[in-house]
């Protein structure tokens, strides 16, 4: 059989049809993503989030856990942008949930200074992902459940001197938090 053109398509539908990019997107220097396994069985699931040898673990071995918390979002909630100065993080992101990650590399010095990332993670399978400081990082959640993240720090936190600074959601406009329809 034939392959079709333009010519072979509804005039209604000429120059509404469009191509999907799937080209991957710049990453942001130092950011990494772990897609951990999932043993899924008769009787439930099982997969190990992190492990510790000598207190290195074996995914981020320079990163020195101090302290461990846990964050729940609303359902459709926006929680962005934050970042560090001093602190990296790991997101345990499990996989009943499916969060909209946002990062963008605010660092003037870094050769992806500027580079934003989005992405979807959970949905189905559970994943780490490390944000060096310097990284504006936020979160949508998309589920209309609530979602919970597990984070591990390199430093603990200090109320009286918080490394903790924002900037405003919507400063790289709201669309960036919507999810991206065909």
């Amino acid at each position: 059989m034939k392959d079709l053109t333009q010519e072979d398509i509804l005039d209604s539908l000429k120059g509404k049809i469009y191509t999907q990019n799937y080209v991957t997107q710049p990453a942001i220097k130092g950011v990494k993503i772990v897609e951990l396994k999932n043993h899924v069985s008769e009787d439930g699931d099982f997969y190990e989030i992190i492990s510790f040898k000598h207190g290195k673990n074996e995914y981020f071995p320079d990163f020195e856990v101090t302290q461990i918390n846990r964050s729940r979002m609303p359902p459709h909630s926006i929680k962005a942008w934050h970042l560090h100065f001093s602190q990296d993080e790991v997101w345990h992101i499990p996989p009943e949930i499916r969060l909209l990650v946002g990062l963008w590399d605010i660092r003037k010095a870094s050769e992806t200074k500027d580079v934003k990332m989005r992405f979807v993670l959970g949905g189905g399978t559970p994943h780490l992902i490390y944000i060096p400081k310097g990284i504006a990082h936020g979160s949508h959640n998309l589920s209309g459940e609530t979602a919970g993240i597990i984070y591990f720090m390199n430093q603990k936190f200090n109320k009286a001197e918080p490394d903790e600074k924002r900037i405003s959601w919507d400063i790289l406009g709201t669309h960036f938090w919507l999810p991206q329809r065909d």
